[in-house]
C-alpha cells in the first residue's frame, strides 16, 4: 500500500550475488546430497516480451464493452521453440505507472512496439533464465487496462482471476487493447505462482480465496486479508479516509474520467461509523479461505504499522483449519520486502518454493521448519510449525496493585478499578515510557521480573469491562516488553532498513532493465521497552463486531479486543506489560468526546499464547510451576473466530 504513516518515532544484510547464484549452480558434490534446482540457461536478453488483453467479464466502467486488463509478459524464447511449456510467476499490481514497486520505486517501460522493455524488481531477470514466464498484470481501471479499481473487490481479484483462467485455456485474450485478434497461451502449462508486496500480495490473497484453477501458490508479502481490517478494528477507524482514496490514487486517466460510479460506491459503502457493510463482506477473504488449494509463503513485518498484524493471524489460521500448505517468515521490520531485509537467503528461498511448487523439484523445502522469526536485527531463529508446538493461551489478569495508576499482572483474579481520561495527543510508546508511574491517561500492569526467557506466539485477547462518562469511547490495548533491547528502527522512514548506494546484481540484465539494485542495512535504534502486541476497538461496539452504537455515561460495558498476532521473546530480566488506554495517538482516530474509563479489574483479563502456557508463565515470574496450563493448543492450527468475519444477517 502506499506509505500512509500513522505514528511517530519513539523517544530515542550486506550479501553477494555470487553466494546465492552458488546455491542455484550446485557442484557435482552437492548434486549427489540435494536435487539440483532450476538453472540460468535461458537467455534473457533474447526473451520473448509480449503484451494480451484478456477480457476480464466485467464491464465495471459502464462503456459497453467488456473490461480488458493489460498483461505483460517476459519468457524464455528457447522452450518456445523446442514447444516445451513452462509455469509462470505472476505479479497483478496497480502500481505499474502511477507509483513504481520496490525500494526503487520502478515503474513499466515500453519500446516502440509497446512491449514492455522495463519490467520492475528482479523477478524476470532472475526466473526467466530459469524457465519460467513472467507475466506482469495491470489491474483494472490501472496503467493500460479498461475497468475500474474497487479497492480489493470485484473488480480487483476477476481482473488477475481472469489471467490465470486464461493461462489455463479458460477465458479470452487479444494482441491489442481494441482488436479482434486472439492470442493463446499455448506456451504455458498454466502452472501459476502468485507474488506481490501490499495491495499486489493482497490481489493474491484474493484471486487465492477463489480457488481458481491451476494456482498452484501464492506468495503475499505485507498483504491484506480483509479490507475492514485495513481501515477499522471494531468500530475504532485507522485512518480519516476511505478506500475511494486508494482508487483515486492509482487510476488511470481513463478510469478517472469513467468510473464516477465506482468511487461512490466505495464512499457510500464504508460508511467512517465503522459499521460492517456488504462492502466488507466482499473483501473478506479470510470467509473464503475454505476455497484456497494454492500453497501459502507468507512474509509480514511485526512492526508493520501499514498493513497490521492483525491480517496475518485470521487468515494464518483459517488455512491451518482447512489444511493448507504453508511457510512464513515474521521480521522486525515494518512494512518492508524481504528482498530488502534479508536479501541473499530470500531470493534463494524463494527460488527453492517456486521450484518446490510450480515446477515439482523435490528439493526438500517442504520438509523444512514451517517458521522464520527475526529475532533480532538480522538473526533469525526457525520452528517446525508455527505458532510453536506446546503453545497455550494462559489468562493474566490486572490488579490495582499497591499505587494509584500503577498495578500488576498475574495469574490470579485481580481486585479493584483502575481509571483513565483519553489524551488523543498520546501514543503507545508515550504510555509505555510512563509505565512505572501513575499518569491519567493509561491504566498499567506489569509482571514481576522475569527468571526465565518468555515466548509469546501467536495472537491475544484482551477483555475489559470499562465504564465511560460519555456516549463516545475508543480503546487500545498494548503488551509491552519493558527492558533494554536493540531493534530493527521501524518508526523510522526506512521502517527498519537504510539504502546503500552500493548495488548487487540478481539474475540477467538488459540495456533497458537492470538486475542490480541498491543494497540495504539494517537500521536499528536502542531501546528501553519494545510493544510487541497491539489492538484497539469502539467501545460503543461492545455488543456487536459490526455495528456500534452510542454509550450511556455510567453504564458498565464488557467488549473484547482483538490483539495483533506476533513471536516475541521476552528475555530473562525483562518485564511484561499490559497498557490499557484510549486514542493511541497516530495509529487510531480519536472519538467525538473526551471520555473519562474506569476499568472493573475483577472483569478485566488477557489471553495470551505463551510457549509452554500458563505454566511457562508461571515459572517466569515465581520461579517454579504454579499453574495449570490453558487447555486450548495452538500449535499451528486453531479456528478463527467468527463473530466478527461475517456479518450479523448472514450468520
Amino acid at each position: 500500500m502506499p506509505k500512509r504513516t500513522r505514528f511517530t518515532t519513539w523517544r530515542p544484510l550486506a550479501t553477494a550475488a555470487t553466494a546465492a547464484l552458488l546455491a542455484t549452480l550446485l557442484t557435482p558434490v552437492a548434486a549427489q546430497a540435494a536435487p539440483r534446482g532450476s538453472e540460468p540457461v535461458h537467455s534473457y536478453e533474447d526473451a520473448i516480451r509480449e503484451a494480451v488483453w484478456v477480457d476480464t467479464g466485467l464491464d465495471e466502467d459502464r462503456d459497453g464493452k467488456p473490461d480488458r486488463v493489460a498483461v505483460d509478459i517476459v519468457r524464455p524464447r528457447e522452450t518456445a521453440r523446442q514447444g516445451r511449456k513452462v509455469p509462470v510467476i505472476m505479479d497483478a499490481s496497480p502500481y505499474y505507472s502511477c507509483c513504481g514497486r520496490g525500494n526503487e520505486s520502478q515503474k513499466k517501460t515500453y519500446d516502440a512496439q509497446g512491449r514492455v522493455a522495463q519490467m520492475p524488481l528482479y523477478y524476470d531477470n532472475y526466473f526467466v533464465p530459469r524457465g519460467y514466464a513472467f507475466v506482469g498484470v495491470d489491474l483494472a481501471g490501472t496503467n493500460r487496462s479498461d475497468g475500474c479499481v474497487d479497492v480489493g473487490g470485484r473488480s480487483d481479484v476477476q481482473s488477475a482471476k481472469a489471467v490465470v483462467d486464461w493461462l489455463n485455456g479458460r477465458a479470452k485474450a487479444y494482441t491489442t487493447r481494441t482488436g479482434a485478434t486472439r492470442a493463446q497461451a499455448g506456451w504455458t502449462n498454466g502452472r501459476t505462482g502468485m507474488i506481490g508486496k501490499s495491495w499486489d500480495g493482497t490481489i493474491a490473497n484474493g484471486v487465492a480465496a477463489t480457488g481458481v484453477k491451476g494456482l498452484k501458490t501464492i506468495v503475499p508479502i505485507s498483504a491484506i486479508s480483509s479490507w475492514y481490517d485495513y481501515y477499522f478494528q471494531q468500530g475504532a477507524p485507522l485512518y480519516d479516509s476511505g478506500p475511494e482514496w486508494l482508487s483515486d490514487y492509482v487510476d488511470s486517466p481513463d478510469a478517472r474520467a469513467k468510473c464516477a460510479a465506482v468511487q461512490r460506491k466505495l464512499v457510500d459503502g464504508a460508511p467512517r461509523t465503522g459499521d460492517w457493510t456488504p462492502l466488507w463482506s466482499e473483501r473478506d477473504y479470510v470467509k473464503a479461505a475454505r476455497k484456497v488449494k494454492a500453497s501459502v509463503f507468507l512474509v509480514h513485518g511485526m512492526q508493520d504499522l501499514n498493513v497490521r498484524m492483525k491480517h496475518v493471524g485470521p487468515w494464518w489460521n483459517a488455512l491451518a483449519k482447512n489444511g493448507v500448505e504453508r511457510k512464513i517468515w515474521l521480521s522486525q521490520t515494518g512494512h518492508v520486502d524481504p528482498f530488502d531485509f534479508r536479501r541473499g537467503a530470500w531470493v534463494e528461498t524463494l527460488h527453492r518454493w517456486f521450484d518446490h511448487e510450480l515446477m515439482g523439484i523435490d528439493n526438500g523445502i517442504d520438509r523444512e521448519p514451517m517458521a522464520d522469526i527475526e529475532r533480532a536485527p538480522g538473526q533469525w531463529d526457525t520452528s517446525r510449525v508455527w505458532p510453536p508446538s506446546g503453545t497455550r493461551t494462559a489468562t493474566l489478569r490486572p490488579d490495582r496493585g499497591t499505587q494509584a495508576g500503577v498495578g500488576t499482572l498475574g495469574l490470579h483474579r485481580g481486585h479493584g478499578t483502575a481509571s483513565f481520561t483519553d489524551d488523543p495527543k498520546l501514543s503507545e510508546t508515550d504510555w509505555a515510557a510512563q509505565i512505572d508511574k501513575p499518569t491519567a491517561e493509561k491504566a498499567g500492569f506489569t509482571t514481576r521480573t522475569l527468571t526465565r526467557d518468555l515466548r509469546v506466539s501467536g495472537s491475544s485477547e484482551v477483555t475489559v469491562t470499562a465504564t465511560p462518562s460519555t456516549p463516545t469511547a475508543h480503546l487500545s490495548a498494548v503488551l509491552v516488553d519493558l527492558g533494554p533491547a536493540t531493534i530493527r528502527d521501524y518508526a523510522d522512514a526506512g521502517e527498519g532498513i537504510t539504502t546503500l548506494t552500493d548495488r548487487t546484481c540478481w539474475g540477467a540484465s538488459t540495456t533497458a532493465d537492470s538486475s542490480c539494485f541498491k543494497e540495504t542495512k539494517a537500521r536499528t535504534a536502542d531501546v528501553d521497552y519494545t510493544v510487541v502486541s497491539r489492538g484497539w476497538a469502539d467501545l460503543g461496539n461492545h455488543a456487536s463486531d459490526h455495528k456500534g452504537s452510542p454509550l450511556t455515561p455510567g453504564k458498565r460495558y464488557t467488549i473484547t479486543l482483538d490483539l495483533a498476532a506476533t513471536d516475541h521473546v521476552v528475555p530473562k530480566g525483562h518485564r511484561l506489560a499490559l497498557i490499557v488506554a484510549g486514542t493511541d495517538q497516530g495509529l487510531i482516530d480519536p472519538p467525538a468526546d473526551k471520555p473519562k474509563l474506569t476499568l472493573d479489574l475483577s472483569r478485566t483479563s488477557a489471553r495470551v499464547p505463551f510457549t509452554g502456557g500458563a505454566t511457562a508463565f508461571a515459572r517466569a515470574t515465581t520461579g517454579a510451576a504454579t499453574a495449570t496450563p490453558g487447555a486450548t493448543f495452538l500449535d499451528g492450527v486453531r479456528e478463527p473466530r467468527t463473530t466478527h468475519r461475517v456479518p450479523e444477517a448472514s450468520q
